[in-house]
């Protein structure tokens, strides 16, 4: 998560949240956590959140707040090198914090808050550690946290209250390519142990590697290989042109097609590699862990093909309409 948090914090942070919390993470001094999606609900929809953000005003007439919920998949919150976490949070309407507008009654994304917590803090507690398909990254991967009480000042909100779509998506837009460059070098590296392999066993008096069904595994996964190196290029390439919401499109796109192409070359080199392959002897089995749980992380598959489509209907109808 530092790399995003980094972003959020150099785009919105504030002087003083940049010079305690970016400056260190930057050189490498602490580490960082990030925490929106909630065990009780379906965290895809962000308006579904139920960790709550209740401002009240203090004797000295400057606001307060309390932080409670509960969170999991939040990586890097047991790194005992963690030192700060960003927690996305609704505001507790019962309590009203400012006067509510137009928008906010027509839409609830203006509840979501993101607001900075020190770690470690007596309010926020880890409870267990969460394996990904039985593999066990404690105490560094993911954690389930419960949030009691933190107490928190105005200093720790970012940007301000109700901003936390807008800077979930600043942070979660260039996290995707991050995402999908890991995934695109994880599969080559894949790629490179296949190859090796099928020039060190034989099977039916040849070399894996003249087989000809070995030879179409091998072909196959270049093609794949190549084709999410380019699309990540080409979403990158927009980024630095248009910027992230600019490139919205091809964020979407890349973050359904990398890590299906990736785990397509990965599946095949265990296949290559036998029993090997899926035992803890090689990277293999833990790669297409990772790059199958990268297809949930950051939004699930449905919502970016939903996304991409919307904005290819929008673009379409819009040529549509210049025709006519």
């Amino acid at each position: 998560p530092d790399t995003g948090n980094m972003e959020v914090l150099l785009k919105h942070g504030t002087k003083e949240q940049q010079a305690e919390y970016l400056k260190p993470l930057l050189r490498g001094e602490t580490r960082s956590a990030f925490l929106m999606t909630e065990p009780d609900v379906a965290s895809s929809d962000a308006r579904n959140l139920e960790t709550r953000l209740t401002r009240t005003t203090g004797e000295d007439g400057r606001a307060k707040y309390a932080l409670n919920g509960k969170k999991w998949w939040s990586t890097g919150a047991m790194d005992p090198r963690c030192r700060v976490a960003l927690v996305v949070a609704k505001m507790d309407r019962g309590r009203p914090s400012r006067p509510s507008t137009g928008d906010d009654d027509r839409s609830e994304r203006g509840d979501q808050t993101v607001v900075i917590v020190p770690m470690p803090h007596p309010g926020v507690r880890c409870v267990r550690a969460l394996t990904v398909f039985g593999y066990d990254d404690a105490p560094h991967g993911h954690a389930e946290v419960w949030l009691e009480d933190v107490e928190l000042d105005e200093s720790a909100v970012v940007l301000g209250e109700g901003r936390g779509f807008e800077i979930a998506q600043s942070r979660l837009g260039p996290g995707r390519i991050h995402h999908c460059m890991r995934a695109v070098g994880l599969a080559a590296r894949c790629y490179e142990l296949m190859l090796e392999r099928t020039f060190q066993r034989r099977t039916f008096g040849k070399y894996l590697h003249e087989h000809g069904s070995c030879r179409e595994l091998i072909a196959d996964s270049r093609s794949d290989l190549e084709a999410a190196r380019l699309l990540t290029l080409s979403c990158a390439e927009e980024i630095d042109a248009l910027g992230a919401r600019g490139a919205r499109d091809k964020i979407a796109l890349i973050k359904v097609a990398v890590p299906e192409l990736a785990s397509r070359v990965v599946d095949r080199a265990v296949q290559i590699f036998g029993g090997a392959g899926v035992s803890g002897d090689f990277p293999l089995a833990r790669a297409l862990v990772g790059l199958r749980s990268l297809r949930i992380a950051d939004g699930p598959d449905a919502v970016h093909k939903q996304s991409l489509a919307k904005l290819e209907l929008k673009k379409a109808k819009k040529r549509v309409q210049a025709r006519m």
